[in-house]
Order: C-alpha cells, then sequence, then structure tokens
C-alpha cells in the first residue's frame, strides 16, 4: 500500500481554496476511481491522467488507485486538477520521492499526449500558495510569466508531464526563470487607446468634455444624453485616455480578476492600463454582473479599475439596469447561491449614453416626430433610483457646423490627464491610510469631514435642494461632484462656484423626466 498528498488549489469566486489531492494505490481490482465533489470534468480527469502516465513512458500496474480532492464540502471544476492528480498517483508508485512534493503546489491540464496546457487563475492560485508558505508552483509553461508577477516563490514551468518528473527527480531541469522578470513600465494608458483615441479629434462639445474631466478626476459616474451624432459615444470611449494609470496593487487586483477569466495576455499578464468595457444592450444579466451554476466575473467586475460603457441606455432591459443599482452603490458584486456566496469587485465608473426620446429629436419640437406618450414611455426606462446613481448628467447637443469646420485646436487627452492626474493626487494624500481611493467612494459618514460647507455654500445648497427636489443620494453625489471640481480647481475648500457647477449636472432631471 502507498499513499501521498499533493497540494493543488480551486477558485471560488475571487477566493482560492487549497486542495489536497490524495492518491492511494492498494491491491484489488485495477480501477481509478476519484472522489471529493468533483463536476464531470473532473471525473473525466482518470481517463486523461491514465492516458498521459503512459504516453510519459510509465506503465501503471493493475491494482487499485484511489483518488480524492480534499476538502469533500468544495465543488471542484476544471480540468486543472489533471496534472497534481498525476503527480499524485506516481508519487504513490514510488517514481517520484514524496519529499519533493513538500510545500510545493502544483496546477495544469494534462493532453492525453502528456502535454500541459494553460489554466486560468493562474495569478490568485499562486498568491495564495505564497501565503500559504509553498517555496515552488509547478504549473504549466504557457501561465509561468502570469506566475512569475508573485514575489516570494519560484516558478517551474512545464510543458510535458516528463518535465514535471525530471524535475522532481532531479534528472531533467526544465527551463526555469533564473530571476523574476521586470514588469513592463508603461505610462498605464493601453497602446491601442493612445494611438487611434485622443480627445483632440473631438470638435466642439466643450461642456461635455469638461464633464468628462470632472467624472474621470473623481471616479464619478456619467449620464450623457443627445440626438445621434452629436458625439456621445465617441467622448466616452475616450475617458480611459485621460484617467490616471493604476497603482501597482489596483494593476494586481485587475489582473487577478482577467486571470480568473483567463483572458490575460500569455506574454504581458500585467494590465498596466485602465479597462474599458462596452456592453451591448442584449446583454444577460449574468453576463453583467456574472454569475452561472458556479458563478464567474461578469463585465461590470471586468471593468474593475476602469470604465463600464452602456451605450443606448434605453434599450438595455429594464431588469438588468436595476440589477447594477446594489453594486454601483456597493462598488462590489455578492452572488449567493444554495452552496455559498461569491464575491468580485467592482469599482467601476459607469458610462452611459442615451437618445432623448425614439426619434433623437427632443427637445427640438421642430424637428422631433414623437408623441409625448411616446416620449414618457421611453424615459420610464430608466427608472429614478438608477438615475440617482449617476453623479453627473449632461446634454450632448447637436455640433454645430462652425465647430465641426472651426480651426480652434482642440485639447489633447494629454493635456486634459495631466490635471485629472493632479486632482486624483490631492484625494491620495486626503484619504492615505483610508481604503477611499477617489472622491466617488465617499461613504455619507466622510461627506462632513470632506466636504463641510460655509454658510453660503450652505444656503445654496438648501436653495438647491428644493428647486431641484433632490433625495439624500443626489444631494450627496453633488457634494462629491463639487469636491472634485474644487480638486481640478486647485482649492482646499469648496466654493459657491463648484457646488453651482456640481448642482448644474443635476437640472437635466428635470428637463427631461420632469423630476
Amino acid at each position: 500500500m502507498a499513499f501521498s498528498v499533493v497540494l493543488s488549489a480551486g477558485i471560488r469566486g475571487m477566493h482560492v481554496e487549497l486542495v489536497h489531492v490524495e492518491a492511494d494505490i492498494s491491491n484489488g481490482l485495477p480501477v481509478f476511481h476519484m472522489v471529493g465533489y468533483l463536476s464531470s470534468e473532473v471525473k473525466e480527469a482518470a481517463e486523461r491522467v491514465r492516458t498521459a502516465i503512459r504516453n510519459a513512458d510509465i506503465v501503471l500496474p493493475a491494482k487499485k488507485i484511489m483518488v480524492n480532492l480534499a476538502p469533500a464540502t468544495m465543488r471542484k471544476k476544471g480540468a486543472s486538477y489533471d496534472l497534481p492528480i498525476a503527480l499524485a498517483v506516481l508519487a504513490s508508485l514510488g517514481v517520484i520521492p514524496k519529499e519533493e512534493l513538500e510545500r510545493v503546489l502544483v496546477i495544469g491540464e494534462l493532453s492525453l499526449s502528456g502535454h500541459v496546457r494553460k489554466v486560468s487563475g493562474i495569478l490568485p492560485i499562486v498568491k495564495q500558495a505564497r501565503d500559504a508558505g509553498c517555496h515552488t508552483c509547478i504549473l504549466p509553461l504557457a501561465n509561468r510569466t502570469e506566475g512569475n508577477l508573485v514575489e516570494g516563490i519560484r516558478m517551474i514551468g512545464v510543458s510535458h508531464l516528463k518535465e514535471a518528473l525530471g524535475y522532481l527527480t532531479h534528472t531533467l531541469e526544465p527551463e526555469a526563470l533564473a530571476g523574476r522578470e521586470g514588469k513592463e513600465e508603461t505610462d498605464g494608458v493601453a497602446e491601442e487607446l493612445t494611438e487611434f483615441l485622443d480627445f483632440a479629434q473631438v470638435r466642439g462639445q466643450q461642456a461635455v468634455k469638461r464633464a468628462a474631466e470632472v467624472a474621470a478626476a473623481g471616479g464619478h459616474n456619467l449620464l450623457l444624453v443627445g440626438p445621434p451624432g452629436s458625439g456621445k459615444s465617441m467622448i466616452a470611449r475616450r475617458i480611459p485616455t485621460i484617467l490616471p494609470p493604476p497603482t501597482e496593487e489596483e494593476s494586481m487586483e485587475i489582473t487577478t480578476v482577467y486571470s480568473i477569466r483567463g483572458m490575460v495576455d500569455e506574454r504581458h499578464p500585467l494590465i498596466t492600463g485602465r479597462p474599458f468595457r462596452e456592453v451591448h444592450h442584449t446583454v444577460t444579466r449574468a453576463a453583467l454582473i456574472g454569475g452561472g451554476a458556479v458563478p464567474v466575473p461578469g463585465e461590470l467586475s471586468l471593468a474593475h479599475g476602469g470604465v463600464l460603457f452602456l451605450d443606448e441606455l434605453t434599450e438595455f432591459q429594464k431588469s438588468v439596469l436595476e440589477m447594477l443599482r446594489q453594486p454601483l452603490e456597493e462598488r462590489q458584486v455578492i452572488i449567493a447561491r444554495s452552496h455559498g456566496s461569491y464575491w468580485f469587485p467592482a469599482n467601476v465608473m459607469l458610462t452611459a449614453a442615451m437618445n432623448p426620446c425614439p426619434c433623437g429629436n427632443f427637445p427640438d419640437m421642430g424637428k422631433c416626430s414623437c408623441t409625448p406618450s411616446q416620449i414618457r414611455r421611453y424615459l420610464s426606462r430608466v427608472s429614478q433610483p438608477f438615475l440617482d446613481r449617476m453623479d453627473l448628467c449632461t446634454e450632448a447637443p447637436k455640433i454645430a457646423y462652425d465647430d465641426l469646420k472651426g480651426t480652434v485646436k482642440e485639447e489633447s487627452s494629454e493635456e486634459i490627464r495631466e490635471r485629472v492626474c493632479r486632482a486624483r493626487k490631492i484625494q491620495t494624500r486626503r484619504y492615505a491610510g483610508t481604503r477611499v481611493l477617489s472622491n466617488a467612494m465617499l461613504g455619507s459618514g466622510d461627506l462632513e469631514r470632506y466636504c463641510a460647507l460655509d454658510a453660503e455654500g450652505e444656503a445654496l445648497m438648501r436653495k438647491a435642494f428644493l428647486a431641484l427636489d433632490l433625495t439624500a443620494r443626489t444631494y450627496h453625489k453633488i457634494l462629491k461632484v463639487a469636491r472634485t471640481i474644487a480638486d481640478l480647481d486647485g482649492s482646499e475648500h469648496i466654493r459657491a462656484p463648484h457646488l453651482k457647477e456640481a448642482a448644474g449636472y443635476r437640472t437635466m432631471d428635470k428637463k427631461y423626466w420632469g423630476r
């Protein structure tokens, strides 16, 4: 009788759980049996492992092979357990010295030929392995660069089962990293964005560009309303070019989400720019928020740290939009299942664009062909609670010919980005030591401290509260936006002009929705 254990891991939401792959070989009927609350793809690992071992020129004896993946209370899914299962079986046979597998985490999918295929979720798994005291991680060669982003643990990338055996038996040294590869230095903006998209390409629309600058400076949600062809989508797609680069910690968080979805670049896995996710209006709730039998991050979490853009907002199913309300407020997604809850990050800057009516010409009654009831029905697809989550609402009017053909030099993204970065640095210093990263993340309890008003400001906000029929949430939104405008202005205190501009971004509610 022979018994061995190999350490592996599985992902549950954003959380990594260590899995102990136990193998026992004893006399009895020749069978390869696996237990441990397994999904169908994990159960199929028995045949993949058996065939891969044979193609690695190792003959399995005609004995009873029992494999258990512990803990049995955790649902195991995916093919990433193939390699640890194979090594556990070979260690039980005595092919691999058991001591070589101590404090070593193993993960990887096997093909029938014995080749090791890449798997998803390597970054959080390697971080968990390091924190658990492992000194080495054996993983697919295609995942090695991603795993190498984690300091303090050695990466051994293997392309075939034979290489893993050779490393553990000291008969072959696979191509291993001599040292940790340096991270590629970038300015934090994706190359394709800076090459093709720039605010200098947007003619006119100075008020809309100002709103986009304020939104970017404070991480605020932004709603653009205007006729077709007014540049709403054009401006929204350029917002990432004026956002500050993510910090190293933010880059790792963003990369972790993409790693779990298997969407990182094999050669340059670290995401150093702000994500931009544009979602079509046919998106389902599960695709937007995240979900499935075993939930995975949705588009909202893939936009974590960046921008989620919803074009043609009124074409989205109302139930889908309402699902965004709680995650936008809490900046996280929690999905409950009978077997537990799953957490995903969702600190996004939501940008949405829509037409003012079905034909797009309202309030120009000379061109608008919609009846009042049609306009009301169209606008009612966006509820008041959803509107309350939008920090800035602004109109994008039809572009005048003189603006379109004008010779005035428009500001570039780089120029706007400098101001945004200065404002963000002010916020970083102000909120040092707290979990707040930008003004948009301020809680209601923080407003009295960070958004205090003088007597003139209090009087102004009282008038605005009554005139605009503000809710408590929209009142707080105005204060946060005013704090951002003051930061852009380099002012330590919120002044009356800052409040007036911030309140101006709430007047559109009354114009279109009559609220």
